[in-house]
């Protein structure tokens, strides 16, 4: 499976890294950041979910 919550930190590195590109045009640095902000976007709703399902089974495990 590719999408594990360990790629997470490679897609973000990777967006890093596009961004940083020296040799970027002002329009190519403006949409890698627009994708940037998309990934980090869906990262933080990745990451709330994966919060969520420890907080449930953290209750589950102490209550039942």
């Amino acid at each position: 499976m590719k999408n594990k919550l360990g790629n997470l930190d490679d897609h973000l590195f990777m967006a890093i890294e596009r961004l940083n590109d020296e040799g970027l045009t002002a329009e190519q640095i403006e949409s890698e950041a627009r994708r940037a902000d998309a990934i980090v976007d869906l990262a933080d709703k990745v990451i709330e979910n994966s919060r969520t399902k420890i907080s449930a089974a953290r209750l589950f495990a102490e209550h039942g």
